[in-house]
């Protein structure tokens, strides 16, 4: 059997031979071998989600919201060492996220003192106009959470939604045309470009995840500083 970026298989240090290079991808995928604890879709998931948000986002403080291990906050950071903080927020914490995030510090020194755990509610932390808000595979509902909040403080955001509920969000009556599932991202989609976002419509690999709509937004009226 191949080596499947969609196996929910934790990484150890016996896939260290996996990584053998330079690029930032394998150095990061080595450290997290090392912290064996994090499943091998949760690292590609949260690289392919980081690194094209980061081509159209500098700056600002992470929110990473329903966090999990908090690699996509962290990944944020080493992508740009202009965010100022990552902070991430689940209403269960894996206590093995100490245990990652002490690896990755352990190569990215500047990590430590940068990566705030908050264990609660997704609100449990004020959005800024500067933040970064994201999230993935915020389940059904909770993504429409992740976008409201964002678009209330007018922060730039970026979702990767899963488990899509027909009956708790809006498919907006396109059922008919498409399934639910694409219906309810195209009206998560046309709310951001509604509330004076410009939107992009991206995909990860489908060989991670078929949970692989990307949504991106910013405010047409951008805030400066981070």
């Amino acid at each position: 059997m191949g080596f499947s970026p969609a196996s929910r298989n934790r990484l150890t240090d016996h896939d260290l031979g996996r990584f053998p290079g330079a690029t930032l991808l394998d150095q990061v995928a080595r450290e997290v071998c090392h912290a064996g604890c994090l499943p091998r879709k949760e690292l590609y998931e949260s690289w392919e989600t980081a690194r094209r948000v980061r081509r159209l986002f500098r700056g600002g403080r992470i929110v990473d919201l329903a966090s999990g291990h908090c690699l996509l906050g962290q990944l944020m950071l080493i992508l740009d060492d202009t965010s100022p903080q990552a902070v991430a927020v689940d209403t269960v914490v894996p206590p093995s996220a100490a245990t990652l995030h002490r690896a990755l510090a352990e190569r990215w020194p500047r990590l430590t003192g940068r990566v705030e755990f908050i264990q609660g509610p997704l609100d449990a932390v004020v959005i800024r106009p500067t933040d970064i808000v994201m999230s993935i595979h915020a389940c059904g509902p909770l993504t429409d959470s992740v976008i409201e909040r964002a678009v209330a403080a007018r922060a730039r955001v970026a979702v990767l939604p899963c488990c899509h509920d027909v009956d708790r969000s809006d498919s907006g009556g396109l059922s008919g045309w498409m399934n639910d599932a694409l219906a309810i991202d195209v009206m998560r989609a046309r709310r951001l470009a509604s509330a004076g976002y410009r939107i992009w419509t991206q995909v990860i690999p489908g060989e991670i995840t078929p949970k692989n709509r990307l949504l991106i937004g910013t405010p047409h009226e951008v805030p400066g500083g981070s």
